[in-house]
């Protein structure tokens, strides 16, 4: 099914997409210390693990079926929820990714996801997570559209976007105009939206993964002070009946 457009404007075109990754992905998500302000604010305890944990990815990337797994620390948690219609209807339903930590793992394919899963590495990754977190969330995904490679192997601000659709396909198609907004209005020149493997229990529609070479302040200021990131982009989620709830990270 086709998505809904409401103020369609020639200029955010539906983005230009590359054919998808053939890798696999786990996303790995823990709520360690994230408080209850927007602004992530630093913890002794999670500077521990992350430090834990980045030994702990350098030794899982290793492996033949892993290509890198890549620890990320969250520094915003913006509060979507509340100005989303949609996303309060959802109510109870609704699990609001309070992520502080995430670990990205890349295999060789979707079909090994399994495999790397049963090592003694993977395991020690996420149990150090379980000993520390309230919540971890694990979804083995697939890579279902692609404007570029988000490159891991520097600083920057990196976007994990958590979407819950009413109508999968209706969000994938509305995804590929609202990246359209992102590349006019903040210079947006990669993406991965990542998809649950089919059998996959995830509370997220997709996830979609990025990277901007770009300060926090001004990144927000780009979106909080274009009047068509209300008018074109919160419009079409909520005509649409999609939720997106973005969190910011930087690399652990």
């Amino acid at each position: 099914m086709e998505p809904q457009i409401v103020n369609a404007d020639p200029k955010y075109a539906p983005v230009d997409l590359m054919e998808p990754s053939p890798h696999g992905f786990i996303h790995i998500a823990a709520a360690v210390r994230p408080g209850r302000l927007p602004l992530v604010l630093p913890s002794r305890d999670r500077s521990r693990l992350l430090a834990a944990l980045n030994e702990l990815a350098r030794q899982l990337a290793g492996l033949d079926a892993v290509d890198r797994a890549t620890v990320f620390r969250a520094i915003v948690m913006p509060p979507t929820a509340r100005q989303s219609a949609y996303l309060q209807e959802r109510g109870d339903a609704l699990h609001p990714p309070n992520f502080d930590v995430v670990v990205l793992v890349e295999t060789g394919s979707p079909a090994v996801i399994d495999e790397v899963r049963g090592t003694s590495q993977y395991q020690a990754l996420v149990d150090a997570l379980r000993h520390e977190a309230n919540d971890v969330r694990v979804i083995a995904m697939r890579n279902v559209k692609r404007i570029a490679d988000v490159d891991r192997s520097r600083k920057g601000l990196y976007l994990f976007n958590y979407f819950v659709a009413e109508d999968v396909q209706v969000g994938l198609a509305l995804w590929d105009y609202l990246a359209g907004w992102y590349a006019v209005e903040t210079g947006l020149a990669n993406s991965m939206v990542l998809a649950p493997l089919d059998g996959q229990r995830s509370d997220y529609s997709f996830i979609n993964f990025a990277r901007w070479d770009e300060r926090l302040p001004r990144f927000l200021w780009q979106q909080l002070s274009t009047k068509s990131f209300r008018t074109y982009v919160l419009a079409n989620l909520e005509a649409n009946r999609v939720g997106s709830m973005p969190v910011l990270y930087r690399l652990a």
